[in-house]
């Protein structure tokens, strides 16, 4: 894939890192001199020290012939021009991190899929690591569904049932499904007569907020 990722801080570095990684072909716009020499120090790429929300910039960088464009700014409105100029060259894939929660309808309606404020999600995901640790790698969608996953242990009354028995027994409640379910290395894709066994470690999508009385209830 061509890609084109704006901004070179914690999350456009780290994309870079995984891009180039996967050898794919990247091009870097950077604002900043000192952090567009060092992307261009790191890398064997082409970075481009310039705002990228213009409409030349963009084309330097490829955009007519780019898979995806990933605005990784501070800025929202820096970001969103960036969607918008994104739309009008047709770049096929945009994404763009959003800074403030209250700008995310604006960004989808102009086609950009959306990252909402990743330091509001890291402090949300560490602070639920220390309030609920039996829950592993919470993370929160958009309208408050929640994915995350957890060990069953002995206690668990969904030890020993099938996921169907434990569903009419109402074991599991409403708004909750197991989605994977990890054992010995392996990876199970679960259907209603898949048994649920101590030790399992299972993804859960919850469609609201999962409660404490909830994860207990699934884990024991």
């Amino acid at each position: 894939m061509y890609i084109i990722v704006v901004g070179a801080g914690g999350i456009g570095s780290a994309l870079v890192e995984i891009a180039v990684r996967d050898r794919h072909n990247v091009v870097v716009i950077e604002k900043d001199p000192r952090k567009a020499d060092a992307m261009s120090r790191r890398h064997d790429i082409l970075v481009i020290n310039d705002d990228a929300a213009s409409v030349d910039v963009l084309r330097e960088a490829g955009a007519e012939r780019a898979d995806a464009i990933v605005a990784t700014t501070g800025d929202d409105a820096t970001n969103l021009m960036i969607v918008a100029l994104a739309q009008k060259l047709e770049v096929p894939s945009i994404v763009s991190v959003v800074n403030n929660r209250e700008h995310t309808e604006l960004f989808r309606r102009l086609g950009a899929n959306v990252m909402e404020n990743p330091d509001v999600i890291v402090a949300e995901y560490l602070y639920n690591a220390v309030q609920r640790p039996k829950i592993k790698d919470l993370v929160t969608l958009s309208g408050g569904a929640q994915v995350f996953r957890a060990v069953v242990t002995e206690r668990s009354p969904l030890v020993g049932k099938s996921l169907r028995e434990a569903g009419e027994a109402g074991l599991i409640p409403d708004g909750i499904l197991i989605a994977a379910i990890e054992r010995e290395g392996q990876t199970i894709i679960p259907s209603g007569a898949t048994v649920v066994q101590a030790g399992d470690l299972i993804t859960v999508f919850s469609k609201g907020h999962a409660s404490d009385a909830v994860v207990e209830r699934l884990t024991g």
